[in-house]
């Protein structure tokens, strides 16, 4: 069982995000963090992924609209940076699953900018703040 700490309200369960596809959404997160499913509504419109501790979860919207990134007509909805090892690696094995690179990398060597399948921007990077 996980404690909240005293000066905490509750702690962060999950990162939910819209899109028109939860499933597509659901199996590329899924790959790229390492998360199984955990929970499905009946009619496949929220999926959950989860390693025990967090989770991210997919939701269906009918008029999802795609961010733009970097131009800001359509804001980024949400954003995740990604621990990785190596940029160049995560970057083509992450592709591999059906991300594309964004055109605007402002800082290369230490994120690389992501489009998820449903269009949301995110980043791999080697840079941890330690």
């Amino acid at each position: 069982m996980t404690t909240i700490p005293q000066t905490a309200i509750g702690r962060l369960a999950s990162v939910s995000f819209d899109c028109p596809d939860p499933a597509v959404l659901a199996d590329f997160y899924g790959s790229v963090l390492g998360l199984a499913r955990a929970y499905e509504s009946p009619d496949g419109g929220v999926i959950s992924l989860s390693d025990g501790r967090f989770a991210v979860t997919m939701m269906r919207t009918t008029d999802h609209v795609a961010p733009t990134w970097p131009d800001s007509r359509q804001q980024q909805q949400v954003h995740l940076d990604i621990l990785v090892d190596d940029l160049d690696v995560a970057v083509a094995r992450t592709v591999a699953l059906g991300a594309t690179e964004a055109a605007h990398q402002p800082a290369p060597a230490a994120w690389r900018v992501l489009l998820d399948p449903a269009g949301h921007p995110f980043c791999l990077t080697t840079v941890t703040g330690d």
